[in-house]
């Protein structure tokens, strides 16, 4: 019996890979709709984000040159935080912002959360463009290791697909859910070493961050990849597996179990 749901739950996924190809496509070209540099702007903007950002956090957090290649080390940890960020807050209003066509015909409803961080993933891999350009000007080493980065995309993708599905299912029956989840990405920004070094923390403050925040590990890892050129340690790269795997399962698990109530909050 759970052999046939779940071949029936592959062949319905396959079915509508189709929708979920179009919704993806859709949301790329309404990003850059109208825009003159098109999908320029997705290496253009982390580069202008990036140039403040590192003249203002050199001052503030790095004057003694602590951190080699600052430029590089700053824009590989927003380049992560970013996909968490922009994916799981797209996911988020998923099921609302398709509302009328939910109504309408029958879809399953994860095509669209899983749609939504496609998308995310997908922005991901053009802002890398951003990245090489950055790694190139400064003159940073590429290493074999840089090419190894899908794997922690392939994580964060598990993970934000999981947070997406909590978060989708959880706006629809709490609206306030997306203010508050605003504030907490500024909070867990700040909680991340994006533009600071873990050799500025120390004491209780470090071990959570080290151990206790999701995006340091996709953020390590992806660092290890491209800007240090090694393997991550087994805790990160495990850690990474696990957090991502929990993430889902808890995710969907809440997002089907919520799902047949959705025409009644929409």
């Amino acid at each position: 019996m759970n052999k046939s749901k779940t071949k029936i739950r592959i062949e319905t996924f396959i079915k509508y890979t189709d929708l979920m190809k179009q919704l993806v496509l859709r949301d790329l070209k309404l990003k850059y709709r109208r825009s003159f540099l098109g999908y320029l702007w997705s290496i253009l903007n982390p580069l202008l984000i990036m140039l403040v950002m590192v003249v203002v956090f050199t001052n503030l957090f790095d004057r003694s040159g602590s951190i080699e290649n600052y430029a590089v080390y700053l824009i590989a940890g927003r380049t992560v935080f970013e996909f968490i960020t922009g994916s799981t807050n797209d996911a988020m209003r998923s099921i609302l912002d398709n509302s009328s066509l939910i109504k309408k015909v029958y879809v399953p409803k994860y095509v669209f959360t899983l749609s939504k961080v496609t998308s995310g993933a997908v922005n991901m891999v053009f802002s890398m463009g951003a990245l090489l350009l950055v790694m190139i000007f400064t003159r940073a080493p590429f290493t074999g290791y840089f090419f190894l980065f899908p794997v922690v995309i392939l994580q964060l993708y598990i993970f934000c697909c999981g947070m997406g599905f909590f978060l989708a299912q959880a706006n629809v029956f709490f609206r306030d859910i997306q203010y508050i989840y605003n504030a907490f990405t500024t909070a867990w920004m700040y909680a991340t070493p994006l533009f600071y070094s873990m050799d500025q923390m120390d004491g209780p403050v470090k071990f959570v961050i080290e151990y206790l925040n999701p995006a340091y590990y996709y953020v390590k890892q992806f660092r290890c990849y491209v800007y240090e050129g090694c393997l991550p340690e087994p805790r990160i790269f495990i850690g990474g597996w696990m957090i991502a795997i929990v993430s889902f399962v808890i995710g969907l698990f809440c997002f089907k179990k919520s799902q047949d109530k959705f025409i009644l909050y929409i």
